[in-house]
């Protein structure tokens, strides 16, 4: 407005027949505010260009319309120059990150119901230990239970930690007085008694774990064949069941023990952080002894790499030691750091529940999809 009056005051100054009530202020049209006059042009405005003076409109005595800028519409809101990249017409709404999340979560949860991870040719029984605390076991057990159940396997997790986090993931009741894996362990109740359907994925079941486990260790020093108890539990169970996962307690005690008879497999977990290396020959010697004396066919499949953190060269450094060190037996899936997989079980769901198109979703994912997929080429040994 400062300037328009200023422009104003400068053409009165100049055209000396345009003072206050001037006749050519008079004939000069109004504008539709307070200043009189149209705005002046810039300088480097080109009138030739910017008016339609056709023969008919200088002879006809009207005043000569501006015509229309390039790429503008008469009577419309003017689109952008030319050389302009429009967000709405330009980019491909596949390639945006909403629709890039959904379609991962549409795969993940995979309402079709079509396989997209192969099942096996015969029971995999796999046993999910780290005698380290903090580095994943139950949240890697119950993300890739609900993984591989989502994509039609039969799919059972055995919760043989005390505290009873998988029960809790999962939203499987495991307070005192139900039927638990201590019963089983304890007085020989069957599987089928203590195991309990996860809400919304049929295809998987839970057997909770209980705080009258915490005392197992100890009940059963007198019995006799007391490792192999939950070895014979299992081979009990006569339905149909693809994968078996059991969480173990962060120890080497009994319980872990019963663990590392029962399956055939061993999936190792391995924190990006100097301290789960330095834990890890104990647990390997340890499975070294049970497959001398007690269980011949266990074997280290499958090692997992959990709370990458990509900001650290500490994390790139274990990472290479622990694919030099075991090769092909580490996943090329890695389960980086994510506050997703840590909020989940405080709802009771695994991160692909609670948010499928997240990364730790992703990964968890991807971890099991080549699990399966390594399963099935080897004919049911990965």
């Amino acid at each position: 407005m400062r300037k328009a009056l200023a422009e104003v005051s400068v053409s009165r100054e100049t055209d000396p027949l345009d003072g206050p009530g001037g006749a050519a202020e008079r004939a000069r049209p109004r504008s539709t505010g307070t200043v009189y006059g149209t705005p002046r042009r810039p300088e480097s405005y080109d009138e030739g260009a910017a008016l339609d003076e056709t023969p008919a409109a200088r002879g006809s005595g009207t005043a000569a319309v501006p015509a229309p800028l390039a790429g503008e519409r008469t009577g419309a809101v003017p689109t952008q120059p030319s050389g302009a990249v429009s967000r709405e017409t330009d980019l491909d709404d596949d390639d945006l990150p909403l629709a890039m999340e959904a379609r991962r979560a549409v795969q993940i949860l995979n309402p079709s119901g079509a396989a997209l991870i192969p099942r096996p040719a015969h029971r995999r029984i796999m046993c999910i230990a780290n005698q380290k605390g903090g580095v994943g076991k139950t949240t890697t057990a119950v993300n890739i239970a609900v993984a591989l159940a989502l994509h039609g396997s039969r799919v059972m997790v055995i919760d043989l930690d005390p505290q009873g986090n998988a029960s809790t993931g999962l939203s499987v009741e495991h307070h005192a007085g139900l039927n638990s894996i201590y019963d089983c362990l304890t007085d020989g109740l069957p599987l089928a008694e203590a195991a309990q359907t996860v809400e919304g994925i049929p295809n998987l079941l839970c057997v909770p774990a209980t705080i009258d486990l915490a005392g197992a260790e100890i009940e059963m020093v007198s019995v006799v064949a007391r490792e192999s108890r939950l070895k014979r539990a299992i081979a009990a169970y006569q339905e149909p069941l693809d994968y078996v996962f059991i969480d173990c307690p962060p120890s080497l005690g009994l319980l872990t023990v019963n663990a590392l008879v029962a399956a055939e497999e061993v999936l190792i977990p391995i924190q990006c952080e100097y301290y789960a290396l330095e834990g890890l020959g104990q647990l390997l010697r340890n499975v070294e002894l049970v497959k001398a004396h007690l269980n011949p066919s266990v074997w280290i499949s499958t090692i997992l790499l959990t709370m990458y953190d990509g900001r650290t060269k500490l994390a790139d450094q274990v990472a290479q030691e622990v694919r030099e060190h075991f090769g092909d037996v580490v996943l090329d899936a890695v389960i980086p750091r994510s506050v997703r997989v840590s909020e989940a079980p405080g709802y009771g769901q695994s991160v692909l529940t609670y948010d499928p198109g997240s990364r730790g979703s992703t990964s968890y994912f991807d971890a099991a999809k080549q699990l399966a997929e390594r399963g099935a080429a080897a004919g049911g040994k990965a």
